[in-house]
């Protein structure tokens, strides 16, 4: 095989997280093809060989997979934001199930239980946030708000039919696309960094219906938004608009950055509810995007953790406090670190508004935060980043010598990584359970619980 060439193979099966591997007749080497599924003929290009290994970019799928389905989404294919809304969502939960035994098989040492996998309470208009980006669908073609077209960094692709997010979103972005349109407002161009539209942030609680709208500018022009909000305010919407942002944003990096906020209308936050507790939420602060999903996980997660009564529960990693307060009414204390400074406000506000006094949240990185903190661990939970924890801090962790730890992952490859520094000390992973908190796309949380060996 050589870089150009074009070739046709069958998917054997699909690897984390969207990685077909296609046996190609007359070559003894697979070639990976992102973006396909098991059971497909297709038509590839071979564009990377190094360290023994083919990849190829999908060209054309000659055959379909015998359970593969009409997408619902119109914008399926062209929109970078799904991969498997052509498998039926059983097919998906199984694939993702598969997918993480496999790397769990290989990353564990011994017995364990694996539980399988949770779907998704809705596997549509389940998002309670997007993060809209301005461009154009073309070079020099009209202004496009929507998302990035799949494989481009550029391209923009409009998606007013989005079937992830509810209806209201789709209502929102279609009128600030007119209004910017006939406003005539530039998009700000990655590479030249000219250009005034970045960003479009909508979120939306799916217990209250509150909408918080956050348009993402350069402060390089100069508009009156005042007929912005009006516009936005005259829709017809399910929910109810908590909130209308103007955040201007002169980061060089291709990023949502907070520089300074204004508020058109109403208020910099919205509230969202989960297992009985409230939860106040501002544009940046994290917050899982599936609502639903979010209960299933944390349920699950606080039924790992086990019994509570009198203990000191670290939660590393804390975002806006959910975790922590679910486990807070139980426990003697939680501390949560995080290294979001407006997430760890938010997160104290909630543990007021929630009425629970043994929380306490510091803001920083874990690895050094972690020394601050005068309480020791009974018990320590993990939900770190995609990319995993930091192996100092993952040291650290380990030195606490806690009997147990319950590790939340929203990446099984960074989870395999770091279970093998907790194995090499002393730590055994006992039971594993997967939460499909993102339906149509190649993402899964996992939970792990994981107890200290005894010699």
């Amino acid at each position: 095989m050589k870089k150009g060439q074009i070739l046709e193979g069958k998917i054997r099966e699909v690897v984390f997280p969207n990685k077909g591997i296609a046996e190609v007749e007359n070559e003894n080497k697979p070639v990976i093809v992102k973006n396909s599924l098991a059971g497909q003929k297709v038509r590839f290009s071979i564009n990377k060989i190094r360290k023994g290994k083919c990849e190829g970019r999908l060209l054309e799928v000659l055959e379909k997979s015998p359970v593969e389905i009409e997408p619902a989404c119109p914008h399926f294919g062209a929109c970078g934001g799904c991969t498997y809304q052509n498998l039926p969502y059983e097919e998906q939960l199984s694939m993702k199930k598969q997918q993480v035994k496999a790397l769990m098989d290989g990353a564990v040492q011994g017995e364990y239980i694996f539980e399988g996998i949770k779907g998704s309470p809705k596997i549509f208009a389940y998002r309670n946030k997007m993060e809209f980006s301005f461009g154009d669908e073309i070079k020099d073609g009209p202004l496009a708000l929507g998302l990035h077209r799949r494989g481009s960094f550029y391209d923009i692709v409009n998606v007013p039919d989005c079937q992830i997010v509810c209806g209201d979103f789709g209502k929102i972005l279609t009128c600030v696309l007119e209004y910017c349109r006939e406003h005539k407002m530039s998009f700000y161009h990655r590479m030249a960094h000219e250009g005034y539209l970045r960003h479009l942030l909508v979120r939306r609680g799916e217990k209250t219906g509150e909408i918080l709208i956050d348009l993402v500018t350069s402060s390089q022009e100069q508009h009156d938004l005042k007929g912005f909000a009006e516009c936005i305010l005259a829709l017809p919407l399910e929910g109810k608009i908590a909130g209308i942002l103007h955040t201007y944003n002169d980061s060089l990096a291709d990023v949502v950055q907070d520089d300074r906020t204004e508020i058109l209308y109403g208020q910099d936050f919205f509230y969202e509810e989960l297992l009985g507790l409230k939860f106040k939420i501002t544009p940046f602060s994290f917050f899982q995007t599936n609502s639903l999903g979010a209960e299933v996980l944390y349920d699950l997660a606080r039924s790992y953790v086990g019994e509570m009564k009198d203990k000191v529960i670290f939660d590393l990693y804390s975002g806006t406090g959910t975790i922590a307060q679910m486990l807070a009414s139980v426990a003697k204390k939680v501390v949560g670190i995080e290294i979001v400074e407006e997430a760890v406000e938010a997160a104290k506000q909630n543990a007021e508004l929630n009425r629970l006094a043994n929380c306490e949240f510091l803001a920083g990185d874990v690895l050094k935060a972690i020394d601050l903190v005068r309480e020791t661990p009974d018990i320590i939970v993990l939900d770190p980043p995609r990319d995993g924890i930091n192996p100092k801090a993952l040291r650290k962790i380990i030195d606490f010598g806690v009997k147990k730890i319950v590790y939340i992952s929203c990446k099984p490859t960074s989870l395999a990584r770091d279970l093998e520094m907790l194995q090499e000390c002393g730590y055994g992973v006992e039971r594993c359970v997967c939460v499909d908190m993102f339906p149509g796309t190649v993402h899964v949380e996992t939970i792990v619980l994981i107890q200290k060996k005894t010699s």
